[in-house]
Order: C-alpha cells, then sequence, then structure tokens
C-alpha cells in the first residue's frame, strides 16, 4: 500500500494521525464484536452454531482487547512496540479463527461466513496498523 493510498484512507496527511485511526476503527469494531458476543451470546450461539460459553470467554476478551487497544489509540504518539503488538495479536486472531474453522468448529453456514469475513477484517486492520506504522516511522527518519 502507498503512503499516499494509506493517507487517503485515513483522510490526513500525518503519519501519527493515520495510525491513530486505524487503531481506533480498530478499537471500536473489536469492543462492538466483543459487547455483542456478551450481551447476545444466546441468540448469537444458535445463529453462528458456536456454543454459548465460548461466545461469552470471547466477548470477555474482546472487550478488554478493544479497551487496551482505545488507550494505545488515545496516546498523541502510540508506541510502536504497543502497535506491534496489536499487530501481532490481529494476525494470530485471524490465523487463529480459520484453523479453529476447519479443525475444530462445526458452526452453522452463517457462523462459516462470520468466521472467515471477520478473520479478513481483523487481518485487514493489521495491515493497515503495520502500514501506517511504517509510515509514521519513515516520517520520523
Amino acid at each position: 500500500m502507498s503512503a499516499t493510498s494509506l493517507t487517503a484512507l485515513a483522510r490526513t496527511s500525518h503519519p501519527h494521525t493515520a495510525l491513530r485511526r486505524f487503531l481506533a476503527l480498530d478499537a471500536v469494531v473489536t469492543g462492538a464484536n466483543g459487547l455483542a458476543y456478551l450481551m447476545a451470546s444466546g441468540p448469537l450461539g444458535r445463529l453462528l452454531g458456536v456454543g454459548q460459553g465460548l461466545l461469552l470467554a470471547l466477548g470477555a476478551l474482546l472487550t478488554v482487547y478493544a479497551g487496551g487497544v482505545a488507550l494505545l489509540a488515545a496516546r498523541a504518539r502510540p508506541a510502536a512496540l504497543g502497535v506491534r503488538a496489536v499487530v501481532e495479536a490481529n494476525l494470530a486472531w485471524a490465523v487463529l479463527s480459520v484453523a479453529a474453522l476447519a479443525l475444530w468448529l462445526t458452526p452453522t453456514t452463517a457462523g462459516a461466513v462470520w468466521t472467515v469475513l471477520q478473520a479478513a477484517v481483523v487481518a485487514g486492520f493489521a495491515a493497515l496498523q503495520y502500514a501506517a506504522l511504517r509510515l509514521r516511522q519513515e516520517a520520523s527518519d
């Protein structure tokens, strides 16, 4: 992804702002997903073909994770180490989601589609955050 397209996507020419926006978007989407799992684990579990207990645990994990990402996004200059940790966690989530689908989950069709879509979105967040971090580092040099 070029610097021009990345900054256009973030609607800013400032690398710090682009990175913070991608982190904040991740926090909002992840937090909403986590809260949905916590508040509607029964109906969502039936729709997706996933156990209610698993959705409750994932909801708690995602909500806490989203809070951490939001705190990182709120910093004027998010720490590179923290951003790398978010990128790596997002990549791990995407890989584990697909692995779980292939190896042990037996979801409904809606659940299988949801698992692949959310893995793709999370991988997309990782790619945007990594590119924005590199852009910020290049601008600092």
